[in-house]
């Protein structure tokens, strides 16, 4: 029985929930997923930031109050920040720039220290994640550098606590688990748990379009060439050392596009706020259990919580920038517009509102420029340098009519416009009023254009 209370939070990571999928097209088999965003941190790395943290504190690698340093393109470091907290060690995180804000903002808020680099570089390239963590921990005393690609710590949190929980909830009745690889150590675990307990189990790879681990799954052979891709924490362009696919059975390769469709249909209809990796996962799953002609009881996980990846993969506003989403195309200048204001997703103020409220409204939606309404009709447009000109003398005049700061010169095109003619207004330092029948219908800015002609491409 479960004791009613725990002494720490790192005692509630582990046993997570088993949910079956009930509203998702699964063929003739069924489809469970293991919710590992139900973990304290919020993902399946809780697990692995324990086990790698008490080995190295075992073997003596670790000093008390000594400094971790680690390189994550995910929830390891969360999953690390966690522990680390708890056990009053200082942690240092080399992280890739395509890491969604809110998993930054939750590191630091957990006391971590982020070191950004790039993310458009492999192996080799002195501003690599993992290099550059590697010369960071050669560097700083008294420090450990915790290394979850080769560190054999990793692959046995899942051997000796994911995959055993899988088999006891499942009644020891699984035929596949659908896993994606980061480190491996997921893939590794479950698999050497499953060649020893029940070696029919089938181990599937899920891998992002431009990883090359899918293909190195399939044929054991290096592709020369990788992509990018943007679903985070899994895919790679190298092998990593604890990685084993020797139990690999088929891998499936997902493009973004589908990934965070998939991740998106899985709130809709199963209620479950997942990340992008598990979007992945899921698509490979389905696909998976979509093929077969004989009943199967298929598990995959849900790696991580969605709620950070809301300013991504769940904000139609970057999904329709990254042209993941497709909207009405209309043959004008209002296929430009991000916010139509037709739709009512026009960021606006009324002209009866005072400057803060314009102010505001920029913050909160992270636009640089409001409309200004009155009557259902565009009167002006203030923008961050107008509202900075009437306040810098006077921060009173927050409080003024925001009719006192916007610009009433407006221009405007009409719909049928050339997109040239877009570029004559930015080079007034101008942005384009698109109208229609003398109704506004939205704004077109230069990230819009460039949006656009990236959409193209």
């Amino acid at each position: 029985m479960s004791p009613q209370s725990y002494s720490n939070i790192l005692q509630l990571i582990g046993h997570t929930p088993l949910v079956a999928v009930s509203r998702l097209e699964t063929g003739p088999c069924r489809l469970f997923l293991k919710l590992e965003n139900q973990n304290p941190g919020g993902s399946i790395k809780d697990r692995v930031g324990l086990y790698l943290i008490e080995a190295a504190e075992r073997d003596g690698r670790l000093p008390p109050g000594g400094t971790l340093i680690e390189a994550t393109a995910g929830n390891t470091g969360l999953g690390l920040a966690l522990v680390a907290a708890q056990k009053g060690y200082r942690l240092l995180l080399v992280i890739p720039d395509k890491m969604s804000q809110e998993k930054i903002f939750h590191l630091k808020a957990m006391g971590a220290e982020v070191m950004l680099t790039r993310s458009d570089v492999s192996k080799g390239h002195p501003e690599y994640y993992r290099d550059v963590a590697e010369r960071l921990a050669r560097e700083t005393p008294n420090s450990f550098f915790v290394d979850q690609f080769g560190n054999p710590a990793n692959p046995r949190a899942h051997e000796e606590t994911t995959a055993p929980e899988i088999w006891k909830q499942m009644q020891h009745r699984v035929d596949a688990v659908v896993c994606g690889v980061g480190t491996g150590g997921t893939l590794t675990g479950i698999s050497r748990y499953f060649a020893r307990v029940a070696p029919q189990v089938e181990v599937v790879l899920a891998d992002p379009a431009g990883s090359v681990l899918a293909e190195y799954a399939k044929t054991g052979k290096m592709p020369k060439d990788h992509g990018s891709w943007l679903v985070e924490g899994i895919g790679g362009d190298y092998v990593p050392p604890v990685a084993d696919f020797a139990r690999v059975r088929s891998a499936y390769t997902i493009p973004d596009a589908e990934s965070f469709k998939t991740c998106r249909e899985l709130l809709a209809k199963e209620g479950i706020l997942a990340g992008t990796s598990t979007g992945t996962l899921l698509a490979a799953a389905l696909r998976y259990c979509r093929e077969q002609t004989k009943p199967k009881r298929v598990v995959t996980l849900v790696c991580d919580s969605g709620n950070k990846y809301l300013s991504k993969v769940y904000n139609d506003y970057w999904m329709l920038d990254q042209g993941f989403l497709e909207r009405e195309r209309l043959g004008d200048l209002r296929d430009l517009i991000a916010r139509r204001h037709w739709e009512r997703a026009a960021v606006t103020v009324d002209a009866s509102e005072p400057v803060m409220a314009a102010y505001r409204r920029m913050k909160l939606y992270d636009v640089s420029q409001v409309p200004v309404m009155q009557n259902g009709r565009i009167v002006g447009i203030v923008d961050e340098e107008d509202i900075l000109l009437e306040v810098f003398s006077n921060p009173k005049h927050f409080n003024e009519p925001v009719t006192a700061a916007m610009e009433s010169h407006l221009v405007t095109v009409p719909v049928d416009a050339p997109v040239q003619q877009l570029m004559e207004i930015f080079n007034r330092g101008m942005v384009a009023i698109v109208m229609m029948n003398g109704e506004f219908q939205g704004l077109v800015t230069r990230i819009d254009l460039l949006n656009w002609l990236r959409r193209r491409t």
